[in-house]
């Protein structure tokens, strides 16, 4: 009984412990670097779109391994739209709108084609690859576009001061970030115990009592290190805010909504969906369009982190956004995944990314890494199907 539990465990946490080994891998041959106040900050920062992107990538994926190959290019169209317009003067909280609104209509355009004339999603998003990146450089007239506005740059992540003020007045050291990461470990404490406590109330089997603390601990103890690291290089960056607020809207969507669970439905099995009286067209119409909502999000948070916006932004962010999905345990097949392990892959890119740029690893050859990480990802899904079946 030892030997299932600790196998059960180990391909339940699979990721967790390879991100565990990756990170250990690279301080070792960083010389610590990569666990630096400063390296941790940039780690959140520059891959704030691969977090947002793969959240709403998740719901294409879990409605039976669709992707949205289109989200780099509309990355780069939604925000060369609003830096234009910002340069102009038109007012920043309107062009905002503007990219929001955008994305979502991207959504409801492929959406359309993929949902209800059933264009494949392959085909129909890289269609609007091709296209979007196209009116991007019309947008941008192929030139790089400056963003001044410093209330833009430093609500959605931009400048040397986009990070949230000390408001409790710490001296030397945030006192805010410090509490902050304190106060979301407790919540997260007493959320898990309030589960807990509701699921035993309602006759559902649990996990084991030590299993949840060991986890409610291990989760706790990160989080407050992240903060404890923040502290120690400006504090909070607003980016954190926004992945905080995307991440945990779409965990409620995928795990307390009706939607959530015709979009596992859909994934799993949709012919039975559909008779039991569920309109698939509609869940895939939702994913699509949440996609869009969410590269327009990436593409405001894109050209902030940049200051600018650039006809070549957005190239390869639908691929960080897959493999993110991917190697943090969505399935190819559709129907499993969940945010959780969308962190987990974000992160592991992300360490990846910048473990090697550290190193000083020729570009080339991290693309090489980043594709047989995905392999990987893929092949245990594939051979985890194998053996359901």
């Amino acid at each position: 009984m030892k030997s299932i539990k600790i196998a059960d465990v180990l391909k339940k946490y699979t990721m967790v412990i390879a991100l565990a080994l990756v990170i250990l891998f690279f301080h070792i041959n960083t010389g610590g670097k990569i666990l630096f106040a400063q390296n941790v900050n940039n780690l959140i920062s520059q891959n704030a779109y691969v977090f947002v992107l793969a959240a709403g990538m998740l719901l294409c994926i879990l409605t039976g391994g669709n992707i949205d190959l289109s989200v780099g290019s509309v990355v780069c169209f939604m925000g060369g739209i609003g830096a234009v317009m910002m340069s102009k003067n038109i007012n920043v909280w309107l062009a905002v709108a503007v990219m929001l609104i955008g994305g979502a209509l991207v959504g409801v355009w492929q959406g359309f084609w993929i949902a209800y004339i059933k264009v494949p999603p392959f085909i129909a998003t890289l269609a609007g690859m091709y296209a979007f990146r196209g009116l991007s450089n019309v947008v941008l007239e192929g030139y790089t576009v400056g963003i001044s506005n410093t209330t833009f740059l430093n609500v959605f992540g931009g400048g040397a001061d986009c990070y949230v003020p000390d408001f409790l007045d710490g001296g030397a050291i945030n006192m805010t970030c410090l509490v902050a990461g304190i106060v979301i470990a407790l919540i997260y404490a007493l959320m898990v115990i309030r589960n807990r406590i509701s699921a035993k109330a309602k006759g559902y089997e649990v996990t084991p009592l030590y299993s949840e603390i060991i986890k409610m601990v291990i989760i706790g103890a990160l989080v407050i290190w992240v903060f404890y690291k923040l502290v120690h290089y400006k504090g909070i960056p607003t980016s954190l805010i926004w992945i905080v607020v995307v991440l945990l809207t779409y965990a409620y969507i995928t795990t307390k909504t009706t939607m959530g669970r015709y979009l596992y439905a859909v994934g799993g099995n949709e012919k039975a969906t559909k008779l039991s009286g569920i309109d698939p067209r509609k869940v895939y119409f939702f994913a699509y369009i949440n996609m869009g909502l969410m590269a327009g999000l990436a593409g405001i948070l894109t050209v902030a982190r940049a200051t600018q916006a650039q006809p070549t932004f957005g190239q390869s962010y639908e691929m960080d956004a897959i493999a993110a999905c991917f190697i943090g345990g969505a399935s190819a097949y559709g129907g499993e995944g969940g945010i959780f392990g969308v962190v987990i892959g974000a992160v592991l890119m992300g360490v990846i990314n910048q473990g090697m740029s550290i190193m000083g690893m020729d570009a080339n050859y991290q693309k090489v890494v980043k594709g047989l990480v995905l392999l990987v990802a893929i092949i245990f899904d594939v051979l985890s199907n194998k053996k359901k079946k």
